[in-house]
């Protein structure tokens, strides 16, 4: 599915007139102008899954802002931006070729680091917890307590739930499901197969973030997956080569002097991957 059908920026003219008008020279920065032009970004096509490839300072987490920002894509953190943001905005422009979906969203490494640090945190309170009862069971199993009041009745009805279970049972009864079972990388999974939902356009920045190998090629499937059959679209940043690798990405490479696409496997962050392993080819003979 395409709801995104393409987006332009201001070229590098535009973006020298709008700098020229400007009086005041005290700014230390006029982000995002000078950003994606200095790489002659003037215009992104979409497809069902499209990626921005590129190092550090390229521009693909800019370009993915504001793109968000102007088609009104939700949002839960915050981002990089300047007094000149609005400005920029205006100068871009887009169209649609099926009307954005509600539920379409960015998510970005922080959305995910703040998921995975509250279910850390909410560990840590059911860690207390757990062992708060294991003494609270240990007490009322061996307690000689007596009801004198209706004020007594919860204390006695845990006494008879003490006796009446064992440890593990009468833990689980008073206590969430523990959700330590799921590791970082599982969390940082989990999170993208709930936000993601059918017919939506999504907005991911690496996404590959706290993900193994395996579970970034799990998470390439299950994208692959939701835009072939439940109607979704993606754009994307990344540098992961599992993530490049989805079928039939069209992916821009942000790093070349005028941005171009390319087969992921031109890219030279792959290339550098198949050349290590190649030379270390013989190391992996049986």
């Amino acid at each position: 599915m395409i709801y995104l059908s393409h987006f332009t920026f201001p070229d590098i003219e535009q973006e020298y007139g709008f700098l020229m008008g400007i009086k005041r020279t005290c700014y230390d920065t006029f982000y995002p102008f000078q950003v994606l032009s200095k790489h002659g970004l003037r215009m992104l096509d979409f497809e069902p899954v499209t990626i921005l490839y590129g190092g550090n300072g390229s521009g693909k987490t800019t370009a993915l802002n504001v793109v968000a920002q102007k088609v009104g894509i939700a949002r839960e953190s915050v981002y990089n931006r300047s007094n000149f943001f609005e400005d920029y905005l205006k100068m871009c422009d887009f169209e649609t070729r099926e009307p954005v979906p509600a539920n379409s969203r960015i998510i970005t490494s922080d959305d995910v680091f703040d998921f995975v640090l509250n279910l850390r945190c909410l560990n840590d309170g059911i860690s207390s917890r757990r062992e708060e009862l294991f003494e609270e069971y240990l007490d009322n199993k061996y307690s000689h307590f007596q009801m004198k009041s209706l004020e007594d009745y919860e204390q006695l009805r845990k006494v008879c739930m003490a006796r009446g279970k064992t440890q593990s049972k009468y833990v689980r009864k008073n206590l969430m499901d523990n959700v330590r079972e799921h590791s970082n990388g599982e969390s940082a999974f989990l999170y993208f197969s709930e936000k993601v939902q059918e017919n939506g356009l999504y907005l991911l920045d690496e996404p590959e973030n706290s993900l193994s190998p395996l579970r970034q090629q799990e998470l390439a499937k299950f994208l692959e997956d939701s835009a072939r059959f439940f109607g979704c679209q993606f754009i994307i940043s990344t540098h992961s080569p599992f993530m490049l690798a989805m079928r039939g990405a069209k992916i821009y490479d942000m790093d070349e002097e005028v941005v171009d696409v390319k087969q992921w496997t031109r890219l030279p962050g792959v290339r550098a991957y198949f050349d290590f392993f190649k030379k270390h080819e013989n190391q992996f003979s049986p």
